[in-house]
């Protein structure tokens, strides 16, 4: 009865009443520190009058006394403004501000006491008073903040309390200590916190900090989880390798419980916005891709001060080079694209990233070769990165003189202007949907992989090539324009399902940055006609990414989140290749790059096959088009296409 009580009290009295109290102003907190000088006197006086000590004889009287006592007090709280903190937010610091301010005080006391001694033979006050005075008022000033900061702590947050995520913080160094530190002080809080884990299993158990025990790690994390009751894991641990991170993110998944990373503490740029610094994990974060070490040296001897021109340099890709490429000084980046709003928020976002760089927004189409001969006559560049391409494998089924307008043409346009205007360097950034095509756009970048490489050696043979064609190739990009990545993160938004096309089919995937620096660095170590592929790590099946990324979400494949199958769509095929089955590799000083050594068709024969199929494509006769195509790429065999009749 009495315990239901003391609840419903807690509830009605901390809970609604003080939630509303705002911070208090200075003067009342300066008002209730003297007050708190005032009763350590009076205590002061009892036990100085318990110990029958004889009456002090002084120069003033008691009253006299103590009103001195307080104003050197009250002056001494104003010197060091002790009553400028927050009461409740109250730190080390202000303990320290209290001692010093109370031995100030006593300091300037015992001072007027010896001069007043020397001078006048007198002492104002009793020594032993003033030392059991400044020892109780330190006391009682400083238990008055710790025991405020407590009830506010306590009590108000009681209410939310059933709100905060029960979490876990992996790690006992430093940083997961700054960590923990860190979330226990904001407000509003996001987490409650429960225990750190040590990965280092160690004889002793009993442990703790911050309040918080520290828990060995000699059972599974899950183990530990459920036995403290947690939904989450916050993994704070610097010391863990990629694959340990992996292995406790995807335990932690397994067993639906939340996991979120953290940065270090000395890189946090908002240290009030605490939770904003946590994250989720991405899938991204769980490729089993070690670090890429790039030749910055290489690089940027050959990009600092020139003109680089970026085409798609608003989409995924050609952004990211623009913002990798701003990192080697070059003199000015010209990015061209014909998407407007992408090209104009990436004007926003760049303009104040370095006053040294010249940008230049170019609104052309790669298809239209006038405008684009305009850029290079203007601009003059030194290095081309040609990102631009339609890539939508089932669109570009439905639209193939599209595909061969921007694909093929757009490359043709960029590769001959190239070299009327002595590019140093022209990079394709071509895709493994070229290989052994089986869809109208594979075929199409293929297309234009052919015509670069033979383009390349036919300038050489002909002695007229100051200009190295290079072409890099991979495989499907996370978080890129058109990915799936995005397309399940929406539809696991809305609820589900999350649509599959088939559940064996298989992809190769990299990040967005890892793309952009391995094209960097292949275009820097190009000598003109390779076609370098890159370490794509482990191919991913796409069942199994999607139920992790349901997993990472909070919720259960298959319950809460379902997963359908629909079907391979036109051009698609459950395994995507980086090779054709007659090429070979090459090694390069970087292990995640490879030169595929493919057959090279005269440059006569493939230019006049592509006039033929430009000419074609005009007439937006499908089965024309793509059978022209697959004559210029006789390993392109279409899949789950209308086309298929073709390949008979």
């Amino acid at each position: 009865m009495n315990n239901s009580i003391f609840k419903e009290l807690q509830k009605s009295i901390f809970n609604k009443k003080f939630q509303n109290i705002g911070y208090l102003p200075r003067w009342i907190i300066f008002a209730i520190d003297v007050a708190i000088v005032a009763v350590a006197l009076f205590v002061k006086y009892l036990i100085i009058n318990s110990l029958s000590v004889p009456e002090f004889d002084g120069y003033f009287d008691l009253f006299t006394r103590c009103l001195m006592i307080l104003a050197i007090n009250a002056i001494s709280f104003m010197v060091y403004r002790t009553y400028s903190g927050i009461i409740r937010h109250s730190t080390f610091i202000d303990g320290i501000k209290l001692l010093v301010a109370t031995t100030s005080s006593y300091i300037v006391l015992l001072c007027a006491n010896f001069v007043s001694f020397y001078i006048f033979k007198v002492k104002l006050f009793l020594s032993t008073g003033l030392f059991i005075t400044y020892v109780i008022s330190f006391l009682l000033l400083f238990l008055f903040r710790i025991l405020v900061k407590n009830v506010f702590e306590k009590y108000l947050q009681s209410s939310d309390s059933n709100k905060l995520v029960k979490a876990v913080i992996y790690g006992a160094d430093a940083n997961a200590i700054s960590v923990a530190n860190a979330l226990k002080t904001e407000k509003p809080g996001r987490f409650k916190l429960v225990a750190f884990i040590d990965k280092f299993k160690q004889t002793k158990t009993s442990k703790s900090i911050l309040d918080l025990p520290i828990i060995n790690q000699t059972k599974s994390i899950h183990v530990i989880l459920r036995s403290l009751g947690a939904e989450a894991i916050i993994i704070a641990e610097k010391s863990l390798t990629k694959e340990e991170t992996i292995a406790i993110v995807e335990e932690c998944i397994d067993y639906n419980f939340k996991v979120f990373t953290v940065p270090l503490i000395t890189d946090w740029e908002d240290q009030k916005q605490i939770s904003n610094q946590l994250k989720n994990f991405d899938i991204e974060d769980l490729l089993e891709r070690n670090p890429i070490v790039l030749d910055n040296k290489s690089i940027s001897a050959q990009i600092k001060n020139k003109s680089v021109l970026i085409t798609g340099g608003a989409g995924s890709i050609g952004s990211e080079i623009v913002r990798q490429i701003i990192n080697f000084n070059p003199r000015q980046i010209v990015i061209l694209d014909q998407a407007e709003s992408p090209l104009h928020n990436l004007q926003l976002e760049i303009s104040d990233l370095n006053k040294k760089i010249n940008f230049i927004t170019a609104l052309v189409d790669v298809r239209n070769r006038d405008e684009l001969e305009k850029i290079f006559k203007k601009y003059k560049p030194d290095y081309v990165y040609h990102a631009a391409a339609y890539k939508h494998v089932p669109l570009m089924e439905e639209n193939p003189s599209q595909a061969i307008f921007t694909n093929v043409i757009g490359t043709k346009n960029l590769a001959d202007l190239s070299s009327k205007y002595l590019v140093e360097k022209f990079v394709l950034i071509s895709t493994d949907k070229a290989v052994n095509p089986s869809s109208v756009m594979g075929a199409s970048k293929r297309i234009a992989e052919k015509y670069v490489q033979s383009y390349n050696f036919h300038l050489l043979d002909n002695k007229k090539n100051s200009t190295k064609f290079i072409t890099t190739r991979f495989g499907n990009v996370l978080g890129s324009n058109g990915s799936i990545v995005p397309l399940f993160t929406k539809q696991i938004q809305e609820g589900g399902p999350i649509t599959i096309t088939h559940p064996e089919i298989i992809r190769y995937f990299m990040t967005i940055p890892e793309a952009c620096q391995l094209v960097l660095e292949a275009g820097a170590m190009g000598n003109g006609g390779e076609i370098y592929i890159f370490d794509m790590g482990k191919p991913v099946k796409i069942i199994d990414l999607a139920k992790k990324m349901i997993r990472l979400a909070g919720f259960t494949p298959d319950k809460e989140i379902k997963i359908k199958i629909i079907g391979l769509r036109p051009g698609e095929k459950l395994f995507e290749e980086l090779l054709n089955d007659t090429s070979k590799t090459l090694q390069t000083h970087n292990e995640k790059i490879l030169i595929g050594q493919d057959k090279c068709d005269e440059f006569e024969y493939i230019n006049l096959l592509i006039d033929e199929l430009i000419k074609t494509s005009i007439s937006l006769d499908k089965e024309e088009i793509v059978s022209l195509m697959k004559k210029i790429v006789p390993e392109f065999k279409s899949m789950n296409s209308i086309y298929q009749t073709l390949d008979t």
